[in-house]
């Protein structure tokens, strides 16, 4: 199953990517791209999901991996900024991530 997430990751950065290099969907590429990711990512999530990941450890991952993946591509190879607020913004919300994972281990124990 976390395959299937890591997969709804990756096609959810490259579809964000590639939202932005669409130019308000007036460049045929990267809107076809943008589409095709998304599409991807949903099922990716749902394939993760119908196989046993909880819904909030799930969804939890998925949005913080593709906030941080997305912000720091966006800093270092898209010439965006990414102040130490912003840097310590991501480090909080994959710390409230884990705390819903680890969280979910103990109430299952």
């Amino acid at each position: 199953m976390w395959g299937w997430l890591a997969l709804a990751i990756g096609a959810e950065v490259t579809a964000t990517l590639s939202l932005r290099a669409s130019d308000g969907f007036s460049r045929l590429l990267p809107s076809l791209v943008t589409v095709a990711g998304y599409a991807t990512a949903f099922w990716g999530l749902s394939q993760a999901l119908s196989r046993g990941m909880a819904l909030g450890i799930a969804y939890g991952v998925w949005a913080a991996a593709g906030v941080a993946l997305v912000a720091l591509i966006g800093a270092f190879f898209l010439g965006e900024s990414l102040t130490w607020v912003q840097a310590a913004g991501i480090v909080l919300v994959i710390g409230g991530v884990l705390a819903l994972e680890l969280g979910g281990s103990s109430a299952h124990a």
